[in-house]
């Protein structure tokens, strides 16, 4: 058993909640309208299910990270054709990191969803899983096109998760969403189709060979086809000027859903980093860091817009999805630095700013629900009925957020700041990322005391009981998560800085992937000739 488990670690990660999500269709509606006899028992064991198979994810994911973090590149071939002519499973130590932050996220969400939420619409669970199917496809696939699969099978799963719980500013804002994301899509397939057109691949490690090969004007193509991946995949990771559908997006859908979503915009970071990064990297030839002008200056103005939004917010809710936007800035920011140390400090800042947002959009909604008709609007309303608990845990959560010590914000920040030295913005990046972080903390500071000491004592109590417990716990493990990054600081810090590094080992993951076609030094000196590669002796 353990040998098969070994020989398929790398198709699990998106064959457990496949198999799961198909279990639970199979079991019936278990949502709305199902709360009593057997509809009731249906949902106990969707939810049984359902975090069970989340649970197993979790072990899987740390499984994988335990097996990366030695430097193995994990492979597993569909159907046992090569590359690149098959489709490639790949899982290194980016792909096994962001498993386990999508694990992480995943597992307390969903127990946070099970103390109500999941029984508010239909099928909420066997969606949960497949959008978790589509995340982990998109972090262990091997190339271009099966990543733009794994895209819209996750985002087809988003598309039903953002009206769950229905109301007219869902339907709303899932309709822009929904508009928006089509045309992204659109936008994919074309760069795809353009990369192709002139490399005869699709595999990333394929693709760091060959794209060096190409010059002249299909070198030309080649960056209009990198320009039109960088509009997708900053369209995703809500980059400016694309991440104005994001606050609204984000602050209508439920809670559950909006601290899942939390992971989504990772997923258009992990492709920036992965296609722009290494593939149109810096050993790219002609094609060369097509968009490093560009990235670091976006990545400020998103993260200082982000922030001023969040100042300008009228609702928790809200002004969390801003904060969203500001973190992917900062994320975004590092990357644009160009650099393996830039590199594995946003890798740091990404995994806890991620875990605290996702622990934010449910702690808006535990006070939002304890506050009467005010509910999340940021003005006086009467006591929470746990105004000491959830009032520590915004407190914990604005410290990390806006980077004070010695939380993981705080190091991951040092580590960014340490890591722009030296470079040609680095006065620009020092001032946004510290005048981001005093920022963040001022519009945090400035919601809690209106939530928490701007009351209104003339006003009878909106909740005679605070959150459940199921609630609660699920919220205070994400931040939970967060401290103990600081604990396991250095360790964390060591495996980032190595999955940066390990991203411009071309050859190895060329050997990794391309065994039968010579690895690097064959595919390096066989540039494409225009015409479509022959498949492998004896295949179908």
């Amino acid at each position: 058993m353990m040998m098969w488990l070994k020989d398929h670690l790398a198709v699990l990660p998106v064959l457990l909640p496949a198999i799961t999500a198909a279990l639970l269709l199979l079991m019936g509606d278990h949502g709305a309208g199902s709360r009593s006899g057997h509809g009731h028992r249906k949902l106990l064991w969707a939810r049984r299910l359902s975090l069970a198979s989340a649970f197993l994810g979790l072990l899987l994911a740390a499984w994988l990270v335990q097996r990366a973090g030695s430097g193995e590149l994990i492979t597993y071939r569909a159907g046992d054709w090569p590359a690149p002519f098959g489709i490639l499973l790949l899982v290194d130590r980016l792909g096994a990191l962001m498993l386990l932050l999508s694990a992480c996220v995943a597992l307390p969400v969903l127990w946070y969803a099970c103390g109500g939420w999941d029984a508010h619409g239909r099928y909420f669970h066997a969606l949960f899983q497949f959008q978790l199917m589509g995340l982990a496809g998109a972090f262990v696939t091997g190339d271009l096109f099966n990543l733009f699969v794994f895209f819209e099978v996750l985002l087809i799963a988003s598309y039903v998760l953002m009206v769950h719980g229905q109301g007219g500013a869902r339907f709303k804002a899932g309709l822009h969403y929904v508009v928006l994301n089509l045309l992204a899509s659109a936008l994919f397939l074309i760069g795809a189709a353009l990369v192709y057109a002139k490399t005869g691949t699709l595999n990333f490690a394929d693709l760091a060979l060959r794209v060096p090969q190409v010059s002249g004007p299909d070198a030309a193509l080649l960056q209009v086809a990198a320009w039109v991946l960088f509009v997708v995949f900053g369209f995703k990771a809500a980059l400016m000027p694309m991440a104005m559908w994001l606050p609204n997006t984000y602050a209508s859908a439920c809670a559950p859903v909006a601290a899942l979503f939390a992971i989504m915009t990772k997923v258009g970071v992990y492709a920036i980093l992965r296609v722009h990064g290494v593939v149109f990297g810096a050993s790219a030839g002609a094609s060369a860091l097509t968009v490093e002008p560009v990235l670091l200056p976006l990545a400020l103005a998103t993260s200082l817009t982000g922030v001023l939004g969040a100042l300008a917010a009228r609702t928790l809710a809200r002004l969390v999805a801003w904060l969203t936007v500001a973190s992917v800035g900062t994320v975004l920011a590092g990357l644009g630095l160009f650099g393996t140390a830039a590199w594995g400090a946003a890798l740091y800042y990404m995994l806890n700013s991620t875990l605290v947002i996702a622990a934010l959009f449910m702690l808006a909604e535990l006070v939002a629900a304890q506050r009467g008709e005010a509910q999340g609007l940021l003005v006086p309303a009467s006591p929470l009925a746990q105004p000491t608990l959830l009032g520590l845990m915004l407190l914990l959560a604005a410290a990390s957020t806006a980077g004070l010590p010695p939380l993981p914000g705080f190091i991951g920040k040092l580590m960014l700041l340490e890591a722009a030295s030296g470079h040609a913005w680095a006065v620009s990046f020092w001032a946004v990322v510290l005048g981001v972080g005093f920022l963040t903390l001022l519009g945090l500071a400035r919601a809690g005391s209106i939530l928490f000491w701007h009351v209104r004592d003339d006003a009878p109590a909106a909740a005679s009981a605070g959150g459940s417990a199921k609630l609660v716990t699920a919220t205070a493990s994400l931040l939970l998560a967060s401290v103990l990054m600081s604990v396991a600081a250095a360790p964390v810090q060591r495996y980032t800085e190595a999955a940066a590094v390990q991203l411009m080992d071309l050859s190895t993951y060329a050997e990794a992937a391309l065994p039968e076609q010579g690895g690097a030094a064959a595919r390096s000196t066989r540039p494409y000739d225009g015409r479509m590669p022959s498949p492998p002796a004896g295949a179908q």
